[in-house]
C-alpha cells in the first residue's frame, strides 16, 4: 500500500473496526472531507473483519468508478483486481477483487438473486445521508437478511450530515462512531443582504463566481448549481469575463465519464472552475478545490400519485446539503465558501433534505418487495407511505405485475430488468425487438431534443437517422447513451409489430389522451388528469395522443413528449378494456339530468350517443344526486313539517332525523316522488310534504298531530298553520277573529301557548301577544282607539270578551 496524507477519519478507524468486531454492525458518522470513503474499506480490508468480499454501496456511478480507482490507486494496482467496481452497464472485477463498489441498484439485484449473499462478507452504505430509495430497501433488506440468515454479514452505514441516532436504533441500538475532525478549515461568506425578488439565479451566481476568484487568488473553484441548464447558462455568463488561465469545467450526471474525468482530474497550469450539481456533494475528490460558491438551490424529483407524475422542482437547499458542499473546500488545503443568501436567512433552511421514499414515485419499489414475497417486518428508516403504495401497486396490477397482491411471472420478468415496471412491461409485451429498445432507453433517458416540439417521432428519428439528429440539432451525447442502453435491452432483431405509439401506450395505458372539445389543445388523459399541449404543433390536431413526458403540473400537466395514436390502434392494444357504460347523471354544467351510452376506456369516451329509454329508477337516482348539488326544496308546508319533528325530537320522542344532511343521506325515501322531473327547475318545484308524511309513516304522523298539531282552529272554524320554526310555536290572525276568547290558545300535551301576530284588517300587526286575556284588559283599549279611526267600517267593541269572532265589515252606511 502507498503511503498516504494523514486523514481526519483515521482516529476514530481503531473505534470503528472494534465496534465492528464486537456487534459486526456500526454507523460511521464523519464530516465531509474526513476521507471514510476511501479509507474505511482499506481499514476493514486491512483488519481482515471477514472472509468474503467487502461491498460498497453508493448513490452515483461517477462516485462508484472514482472511489474505487482512488482506493486502487493507493493499493498501486489497476483498478479491478483487489478494488473493482460495477455499476449499470460496466463492471470492472476479477477473482482476486475483494472490494466492490457499486451503486445501490445492483445490491438490490443480488439480493433478490441470492439472498444469502454468498460470498460477500460486508456491506458498506455510504453517503447514506443521501436518503435514496434503492439505499432505504437495500439496509431494509440487509438487515433481514442478517437476522435470518446471516448473522456472520458485516453492516457499516456511513453518513456525513445525517443524524445518525435513527439510523443506529433501527440497526438494533448498532455502535455509534462519529469523527469530529475536517482536513482543513473553511471560512465562510455570505451575502451582506438578500437577493433581489427579480435576481436570476445564473447571472447572480456567476457574479458570486467572479468576486471569489478575485479574492482568492489560491486553488481550484467548486460551484454549485441545481442542474444542467443553470450550469449551461452560468457558463456563458462567465464567458469574456474570467482572469486570464481559469477554464470552466462542466460536472453533471448526464456527461460522458471522460468528460467527467476531466473535471475531478487535477490541473496541470492555471485554475479550474468546476460548475456541478448535487453529484459533487458525494464522495468525489477534486483534489484542488480551495473555493466553494454554493447557489443555494437543489432540484429534487416530486411525484404526485393522483396524476401518476413525477415533475423535478427546484427549492432552497437545506442546511445538511449547504454542510455537505461546504466541507467540499477543505480537503486539501484552508478553504473559503462564498453563500449566495444572508446569514441571517441561513436559519429559515429545512435541516435536511427529504428522503426519496417521501417524494418518488414507488412503483419500483412495490414490485421489488412484491418480488421479495412480503413487506411486513421489514425495517425502514422512513416508512413508505401507504397511499402512494396502494397507488403503486394498482398500476402494477395494470400492467400485469400482480395478481390479487402477488406477483406474476410477467413481474418476476419486469423485476429483473434494469427498467421502470412501465417500460419493461412495454418492452416485454413487445418481444424485447430494436423498436421497443430504442424507446425504452429513449423514455428512460433526458429528452434529447429538449425544447423541440413534443412529437415523440422526431426524438425517434433522432436516434436512429444521423441526418436527422444534426437536423433537430439532438444532444448527441444523450443520443449516444439512448444507443448504448438500446443495444443492452435488445433481445432480438425482429422489429415489433406495434407501432411506435402503441408501444408507449403499453408503457402509459392511463396516458393515452383523448382531444377535448374547443379551440385550445386540451386532452384528457386516461387516467383522469388534464393535460394541454402548446397550440400550433401538428400533434395537437390528433384526436387521440400517448403522453410520454409531462410536467406534472397537478392542474393541467403540459405535454413535452407524445405520439399520435389511431382508433384502431388503441383498439387493438385494449379491446378488453374498452366497454359500452350506460351513464344516467347529474350534470352541473346543465343543470339536467344525462342519459347518455358511451363507449369507454378508462376515462376517455370513444363513443357517446342518447339513451332514450333510461329506467326510470336510474333517472330518479340522478335527480336525487341533482338535489344534493342544488339543495333539497323546502316549501312553507315542508319546512313546517320538519320544524315540528324537530320540537317533538327535543322533547325525546323517537322520529326520524329531517335535517338535510340526514335526507340527503339515503335516497330510497324521496325516489317514488322524482318520476319525470329532469331539471333544476323542476326539482326545485317539488313539494317534499307528501313525501317526508309518507317516510315518517301513519303511526309518526299520529303522535306528530298529538304533540304538535299543524293547525290552530280558530272560533271562525278557520285552520291556520301553526308555525314551529321560532323559540314558541306561532301563529298569525286577524285580532276580529278573537273577539270572545278568554283562555290564551295552547298546543299539545305540555301546553305550549301559542305567540300570536294579531292583524289589523288590513293584514298589518298590531300586537304580538302570549296572554290574550292580558291583552285584553290592559292594552285592547289603546289599539281600539288607533284602529277605529282607521277601519271604521270594522267591529271594535268595548268588552272584546263578550263579542261575536268575525272577518266582516259593517254595511255601508252603518
Amino acid at each position: 500500500m502507498k503511503p498516504t496524507a494523514p486523514l481526519p477519519i483515521d482516529e476514530a478507524l481503531p473505534r470503528l473496526l472494534d465496534a465492528l468486531r464486537a456487534r459486526n454492525m456500526a454507523v460511521l458518522q464523519a464530516p465531509p472531507g474526513a476521507g471514510k470513503t476511501t479509507r474505511v474499506p482499506l481499514a476493514m480490508l486491512e483488519a481482515k473483519l471477514c472472509t468474503g468480499r467487502i461491498l460498497m454501496l453508493e448513490p452515483r456511478r461517477l462516485a462508484a468508478r472514482s472511489s474505487a480507482e482512488r482506493m486502487a490507486e493507493t493499493l498501486g494496482e489497476p483498478v479491478g483486481q483487489t478494488v473493482g467496481y460495477r455499476v449499470r452497464g460496466e463492471a470492472k472485477t476479477s477473482r482476486a477483487t475483494r472490494i466492490e463498489v457499486v451503486t445501490e441498484g445492483v445490491l438490490t439485484r443480488m439480493i433478490q438473486s441470492d439472498p444469502g449473499l454468498d460470498g460477500i462478507g460486508a456491506l458498506i452504505f455510504d453517503e447514506f445521508h443521501e436518503r435514496s430509495l434503492n439505499a432505504d430497501l437495500g439496509l431494509a433488506l440487509s438487515l433481514e437478511i442478517r437476522s435470518a440468515l446471516r448473522e456472520d454479514l458485516l453492516l457499516l452505514v456511513m453518513s456525513a450530515t445525517l443524524d445518525a441516532a435513527p439510523v443506529a436504533a433501527l440497526m438494533g441500538d448498532a455502535p455509534l462512531i462519529t469523527s469530529q475532525g475536517r482536513a482543513f478549515p473553511v471560512e465562510t461568506r455570505w451575502l451582506p443582504r438578500p437577493l433581489p425578488a427579480r435576481a436570476r439565479l445564473e447571472t447572480e451566481t456567476a457574479a458570486l463566481i467572479l468576486q471569489a476568484l478575485k479574492e482568492c487568488p489560491e486553488g481550484g473553484l467548486l460551484a454549485f448549481l441545481p442542474g444542467e441548464g443553470e450550469i449551461r447558462r452560468t457558463e456563458s455568463a462567465l464567458k469574456n469575463q474570467l482572469p486570464d488561465g481559469c477554464t470552466i469545467r462542466p460536472l453533471f450526471g448526464n456527461m460522458s465519464f471522460a468528460d467527467q474525468r476531466a473535471a475531478l482530474a487535477p490541473q496541470a497550469s492555471g485554475r479550474k472552475i468546476v460548475l456541478a450539481t448535487a453529484i459533487a456533494e458525494t464522495s468525489l475528490t477534486l483534489p484542488d478545490i480551495r473555493v466553494v460558491v454554493d447557489a443555494g438551490r437543489s432540484r429534487r424529483a416530486r411525484f404526485d400519485p393522483n396524476s401518476g407524475m413525477s415533475r423535478l422542482i427546484t427549492e432552497r437547499a437545506t442546511k445538511a446539503e449547504a454542510e455537505q458542499r461546504r466541507g467540499r473546500a477543505g480537503r486539501v488545503a484552508q478553504g473559503t465558501c462564498y453563500r449566495l443568501w444572508t446569514k441571517g436567512e441561513e436559519g429559515g433552511l429545512a435541516p435536511f433534505p427529504p428522503a426519496e421514499i417521501e417524494a418518488a414515485d414507488l412503483t419500483p419499489l412495490a414490485l421489488e418487495l412484491a418480488l421479495w414475497g412480503s413487506a411486513e417486518g421489514l425495517g425502514f428508516l422512513t416508512p413508505p407511505n401507504p397511499g402512494v403504495m396502494a397507488e403503486a401497486q394498482a398500476l402494477l396490477t395494470a400492467l400485469g405485475a400482480l395478481k390479487d397482491g402477488r406477483i406474476t411471472d410477467h413481474g418476476r420478468a419486469l423485476a429483473a430488468l434494469p427498467l421502470h415496471p412501465r417500460l419493461g412491461h412495454m418492452l416485454q409485451t413487445a418481444g424485447g425487438g430494436p423498436d421497443a429498445a430504442t424507446l425504452a432507453a429513449l423514455l428512460a433517458e433526458r429528452d434529447p431534443l429538449r425544447g423541440a416540439p413534443p412529437d415523440l417521432g422526431r426524438r425517434i428519428a433522432a436516434i436512429t437517422n444521423p441526418r436527422a439528429a444534426a437536423e433537430h440539432n439532438a444532444d448527441r451525447g444523450v443520443v449516444d447513451r439512448i444507443k448504448q442502453e438500446a443495444k443492452r435491452l435488445k433481445r432480438n432483431d425482429k422489429p415489433s409489430d406495434f407501432s411506435t405509439a402503441q408501444l408507449a401506450a403499453l408503457a402509459y395505458p392511463d396516458r393515452i389522451g383523448m382531444r377535448r372539445k374547443g379551440d385550445a389543445p386540451r386532452f384528457i388523459l386516461a387516467g383522469g388528469k388534464g393535460a394541454i399541449m402548446e397550440e400550433g404543433t401538428p400533434l395537437a390536431n390528433h384526436r387521440l395522443i400517448v403522453a410520454t413526458d409531462l410536467d406534472g403540473d397537478t392542474r393541467e400537466a403540459r405535454i413535452r413528449q407524445a405520439a399520435p395514436l389511431m382508433d384502431a390502434e388503441l383498439r387493438a392494444l385494449y379491446a378488453d378494456q374498452i366497454a359500452w357504460v350506460d351513464v344516467c347523471e347529474w350534470s352541473r354544467r346543465d343543470g339536467k339530468i344525462i342519459a347518455r351510452r358511451q363507449e369507454r376506456f378508462g376515462a376517455l369516451i370513444l363513443d357517446d350517443r342518447i339513451w332514450p329509454d333510461a329506467p326510470p329508477e336510474a333517472m330518479a337516482r340522478a335527480g336525487f344526486d341533482g338535489l344534493r348539488v342544488i339543495g333539497l326544496p323546502w316549501t312553507p308546508a315542508a319546512a313546517r313539517l320538519r320544524a315540528r319533528v324537530d320540537l317533538c325530537r327535543q322533547d325525546g320522542s323517537e322520529l326520524p332525523d329531517l335535517s338535510d344532511a340526514a335526507l340527503l343521506e339515503n335516497p330510497d325515501w324521496l325516489l317514488p316522488y322524482l318520476s319525470g322531473l329532469k331539471s333544476e327547475g323542476q326539482l326545485r318545484n317539488l313539494d317534499l310534504t307528501d313525501a317526508l308524511r309518507a317516510y315518517l309513516g301513519w303511526e309518526a304522523i299520529q303522535l306528530l298531530d298529538r304533540l304538535t298539531p299543524s293547525h290552530f282552529t280558530t272560533p271562525l272554524g278557520r285552520r291556520i298553520p301553526i308555525n314551529y320554526d321560532g323559540e314558541a310555536p306561532e301563529i298569525e290572525l286577524r285580532l276580529q277573529e278573537m273577539f270572545g276568547v278568554t283562555t290564551h290558545p295552547c298546543v299539545g300535551p305540555k301546553a305550549l301557548p301559542l305567540r300570536i301576530t294579531l292583524l289589523s284588517p288590513g293584514g298589518k300587526p298590531v300586537q304580538v301577544t302570549m296572554d290574550l286575556p292580558g291583552f285584553w284588559t290592559n292594552s285592547y283599549a289603546d289599539v281600539r282607539k288607533d284602529m277605529r279611526g282607521r277601519y271604521p267600517r270594522h267591529p271594535w267593541p268595548e268588552n272584546p270578551r263578550d263579542a261575536d269572532p268575525t272577518l266582516r265589515a259593517k254595511p255601508r252606511g252603518t
